[in-house]
């Protein structure tokens, strides 16, 4: 999967870091506070949205009366400490990291998390420096499937999409690296196993964790 690519280019939750599982958490008890259960089908229905996108979904779905901006800093505040402290990398992605950069392979980010987030998270995990563009859905027009944030990601690279090989871990992300004409591989997630076979129909390439590929 990497023959011929010039950029490797990472989705952020459940792919290169293993954070899934806070966020279910993290709705429950936000959507708590105004007494709003949490409904069933919410992960699946905002998967994709940019961190900005997912606000104006919750003010207009519940009703909410917080403005947009505190609604995200809630968010990030309820997020910080588990991602600085608790959040760490998927198996083996560290290593896949090392193994990039020892051969001129350029690494993006491109994630619907927040700037906040994602920069904190990479420098608890102390390998902000391996990455030579960090993008969020915030600073694109359009959130995952829409192709804008990997376009974006790999125009600030200066690599052609045909040399950018994508790790997504949902369906919506996978869509988004599909529709930038880029091979994707998708990576398990325990949080979205319900979405097995569609990944695997999807991708190019899947993986149960980074040890798969044989990159030593």
């Amino acid at each position: 999967m990497l023959r011929n690519k010039k950029a490797v280019i990472f989705d952020l939750d459940g792919t290169l870091v293993d954070s899934m599982w806070m966020w279910k958490s993290i709705d429950i008890e936000y959507l708590g506070k105004f007494g709003i259960d949490l409904p069933p089908t919410l992960q699946k229905d905002i998967e994709g949205m940019s961190f900005s996108e997912t606000a104006v979904y919750f003010k207009e779905t519940f009703e909410l009366s917080d403005s947009l901006e505190q609604i995200k800093a809630d968010w990030n505040d309820m997020a910080y400490e588990k991602y600085t402290k608790e959040v760490d990398f998927k198996a083996g992605a560290k290593e896949f990291l090392k193994y990039c950069k020892k051969n001129h392979i350029k690494l993006g980010i491109a994630t619907s998390n927040s700037r906040e987030l994602v920069d904190a998270t990479m420098e608890a995990l102390g390998v902000r420096e391996y990455f030579d563009c960090i993008k969020t859905s915030c600073e694109v027009a359009r959130g995952k499937p829409a192709p804008d944030i990997y376009l974006a990601v790999a125009q600030n690279l200066n690599v052609p999409v045909s040399d950018c090989l994508v790790f997504e871990d949902v369906e919506m992300g996978i869509l988004a690296g599909k529709n930038a004409g880029m091979e994707v591989c998708a990576i398990e997630d325990d949080f979205s196993m319900d979405q097995l076979e569609k990944k695997k129909q999807l991708a190019d390439y899947y993986i149960k964790d980074f040890y798969d590929i044989n990159f030593k």
